[in-house]
């Protein structure tokens, strides 16, 4: 039986914890940039013991940005800072991933921490081409987005493909493609935001055809890990669900994905969500057991025997760690000490890890 200190093969590479670093927007980028602020954020998180360290969401397109400070990965400039944080990360024994995204309808709007739901203007730096598969806005105070014509989705897909191979160069070990949280490919998945009566929307085999193509589009240029997050419910009556969740899951097994890294919600501002302790987990366990795929849990998980059970009774493969990280970088070698398990240090600290502990050797 594993533990949250078992190693973890998947897609032809080795995680040496089952601890991974869940993306989380930093919104400190200049022109889609990584800067010394990514170098440092990811970094203590490798020198902590995460077993794997994604990136935040990277706009494929510089329109699929969050917001203007959003990273991003359209342009090869982007590539080579990104592979001083690849290579940092690699030097201190963990394995790193970038996901890839699209912000759909929820492009274009300002800070998190400035005035909230606020629409960026092309004067401040936003960008009027805000796209969607329906013109349908998320809420009255975003932008009412274009919706995709055919032309128009496969440039989508095309950029997708064209970040993968700039992920590539940039040396990462997973590519994971965001399609949670309201953004464009949750977008198409869910009925509430995709009203298309095209090949592109009404049954569930049309709203997940843009995901799929992607899949199948990236998967011819990227051979290593790839994972794809979901958003596992809308938690709003008419809309994604956890039923069509394991079916997309079914469905991306057979196209090639190796991991469904579960999260919840994201698409309409009146979800009720009944957030707490590990509450999305369940859904990485129905997917996990009823799809016969790896999963990774997400949400609220904060305590190492929380965290230990979780794979102990195999809900999920791999757990990911937001906020908690943020608190505490070196939270997967306290875990260690509290669960009783061994786990090296990087050379330069040894002299404060616990006695017995060795160091760590680069991947």
């Amino acid at each position: 039986m594993a533990d949250l200190f078992a190693p973890f093969e998947i897609g032809g590479i080795t995680l040496h914890n089952r601890i991974g670093v869940s993306p989380m927007c930093e919104y400190s980028s200049e022109d889609g940039f990584a800067n010394d602020w990514h170098l440092v954020h990811l970094g203590a998180r490798a020198q902590g013991g995460a077993g794997l360290v994604l990136t935040e969401a990277a706009a494929v397109v510089p329109e699929g940005r969050i917001t203007p400070e959003d990273l991003g990965i359209w342009k090869d400039e982007h590539v080579p800072m990104l592979r001083r944080i690849v290579d940092f990360v690699h030097s201190q024994g963990s394995h790193i991933g970038i996901q890839l995204a699209h912000a759909g309808r929820k492009a274009s709007m300002d800070l998190p921490w400035n005035p909230a739901d606020r629409v960026r203007s092309v004067e401040e730096g936003g960008w009027t081409n805000v796209m969607a598969p329906s013109a349908v806005a998320f809420a009255g105070n975003y932008p009412t987005p274009v919706a995709l014509d055919t032309a128009g989705i496969a440039a989508v897909r095309e950029a997708f493909v064209t970040a993968t191979r700039r992920a590539a160069a940039a040396g990462f070990d997973v590519v994971e493609l965001h399609s949670a949280h309201g953004y464009l490919s949750h977008e198409f998945l869910s009925p509430l935001s995709n009203l298309r009566t095209d090949e592109y929307g009404g049954s569930f085999e049309n709203r997940i055809r843009l995901l799929v193509e992607t899949v199948d589009a990236v998967r011819e240029v990227w051979k290593k890990t790839l994972f794809v997050r979901i958003s596992a419910t809308d938690w709003k009556e008419g809309g994604w669900d956890a039923d069509q969740s394991v079916e997309l899951a079914k469905v991306l097994k057979a196209h090639g994905v190796d991991l469904i890294d579960t999260s919840s919600g994201g698409l309409v501002p009146d979800a009720k969500i009944p957030a707490g302790a590990g509450f999305q987990v369940p859904f990485a366990a129905r997917i996990r057991r009823e799809a016969g795929i790896p999963t990774a849990a997400v949400g609220f998980i904060t305590d190492p025997m929380q965290a230990d059970q979780i794979i102990r009774t195999e809900q999920a493969d791999l757990v990911l760690l937001a906020r908690e990280l943020l608190r505490d970088p070196y939270w997967p070698v306290h875990a260690a000490e509290k669960l009783g398990k061994t786990m090296s240090w990087p050379k330069q600290y040894l002299r404060a890890a616990p006695h017995g502990s060795v160091a760590r050797p680069p991947q």
